[in-house]
């Protein structure tokens, strides 16, 4: 038979921010205790007490999360290369049969110069396409038939060349993004390979953001 102690661990442990909130003491135990209770009586078939689940609580091991904490911060040590470009156009199309074809006609465009900035993320129904600022009246007139969704402007980008170790380390991901975050900065838009991430924010939110990804180096 599966202990209330068991379940509650599963419980927090799908949350990476709930456990490092009640491993600093962060989180009111009885109050997440009442917000627990429903779905343990649920997995377990009958009535769960309060108290019961407080005392889970507070006897759960939070060795693995400052290994794992441990193992990250070595990982972010390693990060050597972060570069950052500005006054980047952001164009979200409708995609449509032609829109591919243009696509490449911008590639071959851009490549002709090397420090161009050209990204592309495409989904089921739309296709965002960031640009550098030099390209913006090329875009323009190449895709003027297709349907245009949205267009940002005076939008830098900042990308981290991780180490290879992000393939496998768990939660690389979630302590980016929750340090930005946490400092209130909205993403644009997240671009990511095996071993490069790079976000898409706001000019005016550049220089934080550089700087909450910077200091990740040294915490």
């Amino acid at each position: 038979m599966i202990k209330i102690s068991t379940l509650v661990e599963q419980i927090i442990h799908r949350s990476p921010f709930l456990s490092e909130a009640l491993s600093e003491g962060m989180i009111n135990v009885s109050a997440l205790a009442r917000k627990l209770q429903p779905e343990l009586s649920a997995r377990l078939g009958r009535e769960v007490k309060e108290g019961a689940v407080i005392m889970a609580i507070k006897r759960m091991p939070f060795g693995g999360l400052i290994q794992a904490e441990k193992s990250l911060q070595e990982f972010f040590e390693k990060l050597n290369d972060i570069s950052v470009r500005s006054n980047l156009n952001a164009y979200n199309f409708r995609n449509s049969p032609t829109l591919m074809e243009k696509q490449v006609h911008l590639l071959d465009h851009i490549r002709r110069f090397p420090k161009g900035f050209c990204t592309f993320s495409q989904g089921v129904s739309e296709t965002t396409i960031i640009i550098g600022e030099q390209f913006v009246a090329f875009t323009e007139d190449l895709f003027r038939e297709e349907l245009l969704l949205n267009k940002r402007e005076k939008l830098s980008s900042i990308t981290l060349l991780l180490p290879t170790e992000n393939r496998s380390l768990y939660g690389v991901y979630y302590y980016i993004l929750k340090e930005l975050a946490y400092q209130g900065i909205n993403l644009i838009e997240l671009i990511s390979t095996s071993n490069e991430f790079t976000i898409i924010v706001a000019q005016q939110d550049l220089n934080l953001s550089f700087r909450i990804l910077n200091d990740l180096r040294s915490r």
